[in-house]
């Protein structure tokens, strides 16, 4: 004899199984915090891997594994952020270098070139009372060129007259491949119209071309400080022949190419016209 049993009677016991115990009062404290977290990661994590055994369980599993692992690989692979750069506003802001005089922007420049540049800046000023500053930056969005720039610093660094009078700016552009050199009166007097335009035309767009930018910052600084001491000029460095191609052709190459640009396009008009005509009268002659 069968005994039936009521749904009530039957759904009893699992509701009675899945109720909830009223929420304990948890201390506010790290341990006990961790300690939640753990236990309800590792009942989560139990909960996703048994499941009730059904396909759909697997399913949920296999699309929040790979998800994991997608999302996994994407950090490993992602390149690390690039370290933040200093741009041509922090080098007005952050003032003229204490004791290094040079504000190496770009980051080209090598632990030594500084270090020379420093000695020489350095006893120039203890001799003859006359500071040279050395920046590079890598571009510039501010202003048109490196002259605009420089003279940009020297206003900002040395707001008057006389705390700029003794001051020279050497300004580098790496991407432009130029450089400008700009100071105080006493600074130009003591150097001379002659050696600045040539040091800004000489030594550094030709050795920046090149990418010689240790080269080009060391023999400018060696050249400024032989004219302030009055020595003879070192010189700089002239663009190679070989480097400066010509985009222009000759008369007699212009010539040369002209006459076969002639010879095909007539070629390609004979084609168009004669060929068609030849069949058509080779139709007609048929018929």
């Amino acid at each position: 004899m069968e005994t039936l049993l009521s749904p009530s009677a039957l759904l009893g016991p699992l509701r009675g199984s899945r109720k909830l115990a009223a929420p304990a009062a948890v201390p506010c404290s790290r341990s006990a915090v961790s300690c939640s977290l753990k236990k309800q990661t590792q009942t989560q994590a139990g909960v996703a891997w048994h499941g009730d055994g059904g396909v759909g369980s697997w399913a949920s599993f296999l699309h929040h594994g790979l998800a994991a692992a997608a999302l996994s690989l994407a950090l490993t692979l992602s390149p690390a952020p690039a370290p933040a750069v200093a741009s041509e506003f922090d080098v007005l802001n952050d003032g003229p270098p204490a004791d290094t005089y040079v504000v190496d922007d770009a980051g080209v420049l090598s632990r030594v070139t500084k270090s020379d540049v420093k000695r020489l800046a350095r006893d120039l000023e203890a001799r003859k009372n006359i500071r040279i500053n050395f920046v590079t930056v890598r571009k510039l969005t501010s202003k048109a060129d490196a002259f605009e720039y420089a003279d940009q610093v020297l206003e900002k660094w040395y707001p008057t007259v006389e705390e700029g009078s003794n001051k020279g700016i050497v300004v580098l552009v790496t991407s432009q491949k130029e450089g400008a050199i700009t100071g105080g009166p006493a600074f130009v007097q003591a150097i001379g119209d002659a050696i600045l335009d040539a040091t800004v035309s000489e030594n550094l767009p030709v050795l920046a071309t090149d990418e010689k930018y240790n080269e080009a910052i060391f023999s400018t600084a060696k050249r400024l400080v032989a004219a302030i001491d009055g020595l003879p000029d070192p010189g700089g460095p002239a663009f190679q022949e070989s480097k400066r191609e010509s985009n222009f052709k000759s008369k007699e190459e212009t010539d040369e190419k002209r006459g076969q640009f002639t010879l095909v396009v007539g070629g390609l008009l004979v084609i168009a016209f004669v060929v068609p005509m030849a069949q058509y009268y080779a139709y007609i002659s048929k018929k």
